[in-house]
């Protein structure tokens, strides 16, 4: 089964920049599809590889900001190649 999935890593602390770097240079390095915009980075593949790298990924995150949160909607297909219809 493939999933979209969107991520807001959001740092609570004012040297932010590095987790985020670090986070999307991560997941950039994974086998899977991986589209960044200004506001979030979204991830495309199937179910099972993308939540195992999120699960490390996510973690190694978290252990490297004080405080911090992380936005993700999970979409049951794969919206890689969507494209707007208007």
């Amino acid at each position: 089964m493939n999933i979209s999935v969107e991520l807001t890593l959001t740092p609570l602390h004012d040297t932010y920049e590095p987790a985020i770097i670090h986070f999307i240079k991560q997941l950039r390095v994974s086998n899977l599809k991986v589209l960044e915009n200004p506001l979030s980075t979204q991830v495309y593949g199937d179910y099972d590889e993308v939540m195992r790298v999120l699960t490390t990924e996510v973690k190694a995150a978290f252990e490297l900001i004080e405080r911090g949160l992380l936005h993700m909607k999970i979409v049951k297909s794969d919206r890689y190649d969507y494209e707007p219809h208007f």
